[in-house]
């Protein structure tokens, strides 16, 4: 089996969807000719034509605006805000009208776009470069997030999400293009090609929205991530020596929430991690549901280990990133507690 790093995996699964339908269209800045900041679309507009794959004008308003219109009459665009921080101007066409169309038209009409964004930080990308904005797409009825942690869930997950029939946001952490990250910056990166889930099967294969994976089997503590954060909650059990059992969530919305409570009800401890600003963070959501269908079975408060309340910084980055050392007293915290 090839081993990929998550940009090629991004690729395959939009030339895979891009062959298999000929509705399906990518667009965006810079996504046609130049192959995208990231190089996710490279080589597609080569092979599919001008039509199929093509820049956009630097208007994420006017990107998504457009993909909407399309999918109302029947393509399938996936486009690519450059950077998750970019979204802003778009997102009153994500929430007013692609979340909604369905329900708007009693189902007359359906919006199957994908809008794909990197996100996150860890490469000194500063306030503008950095953010982690799930949260405000979770609140949403009418959209599905996605936030894959690997090359293999990257492609099964983007293919699953063009294919579904209504809006799907797909975040991308840039960290992890090209290696898992464990948040020891001072450390050599870990390629792909020699991590186990950097195989990823060529041609079709799908992962199935809403479905947790476990991470790593264990029956003290439950630390509930996604995203980069899968690998710091590796790192921190490790350190720690504590028996956790991480859940990679995969997509928050739809929420696996049959495999949170069993794991949690197993463990009777949960520890959240998410690199997004605390307040209102998704962290927040999950904590509240664990309280609600683990109440009886908690050892110990459900946990949260986040970013600061603060613009993401640039010469502090680290001491922003919620690495290792803070999770893992957070474990500590709540082994003893």
């Amino acid at each position: 089996m090839p081993r990929m790093t998550m940009i090629e995996a991004i690729r395959g699964a939009m030339d895979v969807a891009m062959e298999r339908d000929d509705n399906v269209v990518v667009f965006g800045e810079d996504v046609g000719y130049f192959g995208g900041v990231f190089r996710c679309t490279q080589g597609l507009q080569q092979k599919y034509g001008k039509s199929r794959c093509f820049d956009a004008p630097i208007n994420e308003l006017g990107i998504v605006g457009t993909a909407i219109g399309m999918a109302a009459y029947g393509l399938k665009p996936c486009v690519e805000i450059q950077f998750a921080d970019y979204m802003y101007p778009a997102y009153d066409q994500i929430v007013s009208e692609a979340a909604r169309l369905r329900y708007r038209s009693n189902g007359e009409f359906t919006c199957p776009i994908v809008v794909r964004m990197p996100t996150g930080g860890g490469i000194f990308g500063g306030q503008t470069h950095s953010q982690s904005p799930e949260a405000l797409f979770t609140h949403v009825s009418g959209l599905k997030t996605v936030v894959p942690s690997n090359p293999y869930d990257a492609k099964g997950l983007l293919i699953a999400a063009i294919e579904d029939p209504d809006p799907v946001v797909f975040l991308e952490p840039k960290r992890l293009y090209n290696g898992p990250f464990d948040g020891h910056h001072d450390r050599p990166v870990t390629p792909w090609s020699r991590h186990p889930l950097g195989e990823v099967p060529e041609g079709h294969f799908t992962v199935p929205l809403g479905k947790a994976a476990i991470r790593r089997e264990g029956a003290a503590i439950t630390i509930l991530a996604y995203g980069t954060m899968v690998y710091v909650a590796e790192a921190a059990a490790a350190e720690t020596g504590i028996d956790a059992e991480i859940v990679d969530l995969r997509t928050l919305l739809p929420l696996d929430l049959d495999t949170i409570v069993a794991s949690v009800k197993k463990t009777g401890r949960c520890v959240v991690i998410h690199e997004a600003t605390l307040t209102s963070g998704f962290g927040a959501e999950l904590a509240a549901l664990v309280q609600e269908h683990c109440f009886f079975h908690l050892e110990a408060p459900v946990t949260r280990v986040a970013g600061w309340d603060t613009p993401y910084p640039h010469a502090q980055e680290w001491d922003y990133f919620p690495g290792p050392a803070r999770l893992g007293r957070a474990l500590v915290e709540a082994m003893e507690a």
